[in-house]
């Protein structure tokens, strides 16, 4: 595999971009290599699969939506108490919905890995690693709850985010006043 990681993260830009355009069924090495205005096999030299550059894509996803150090300084310094969890889950809703096309990029990539086993098998070691670091993340800072807490939050959010995002109940909601109660229904404070 060709070693140069900023050719890589180019094309997984170009990736992300096509995928947002045109879906996965649009999602050809060759459409990578033209949206990332390279010579037509450089998108399979680094990625030799589809499984392989729809797994890199998921990777990247998570790269382009991680969170800022100068937002989490702050933060880090309070009172681990529930507000505290409030805020952190309020700055990860921004970034899910202040990012649509990387959301929503995963959102098919997830849908489109029920359907692949490679990419299944990436995707969810991918998944994985996060949902690992941020129970990690949570027990370290010795927020209120731990991993089971955790998972219900990871599960209110994507639904938060799909509903958002894509057709969803129709009716307007205040997203910080959404995020506030679901953090406060499903933490443990005891």
């Amino acid at each position: 595999m060709p070693r140069n990681p900023e050719r890589r993260t180019q094309l997984a830009d170009a990736g992300l971009a096509v995928l947002a355009e045109a879906g996965a069924r649009g999602l050809t090495h060759r459409a990578v290599d033209s949206a990332a205005g390279l010579p037509a096999g450089t998108a399979s030299n680094y990625f030799r699969t589809r499984d392989a550059l729809l797994g890199a894509l998921g990777e990247r996803i998570f790269e382009r939506l991680a969170p800022d150090e100068a937002v989490l300084e702050p933060l880090a310094k309070r009172e681990p108490t529930i507000d505290l969890v409030v805020d952190y889950v309020r700055y990860i809703v921004e970034r899910l919905l202040g990012r649509p096309e990387l959301t929503l990029a995963l959102f098919e990539l997830r849908l489109e890995a029920a359907r692949r086993p490679g990419l299944n098998e990436i995707l969810s070691r991918t998944l994985r690693q996060g949902f690992d670091a941020d129970v990690s993340f949570h027990v370290n800072a010795g927020l209120p709850g731990g991993a089971e807490e955790v998972r219900l939050l990871h599960f209110a959010i994507d639904g938060l985010a799909l509903d958002h995002l894509t057709p969803g109940t129709g009716r307007p909601y205040d997203i910080d006043a959404i995020t506030t109660r679901l953090v406060r229904r499903l933490v443990r404070t005891d």
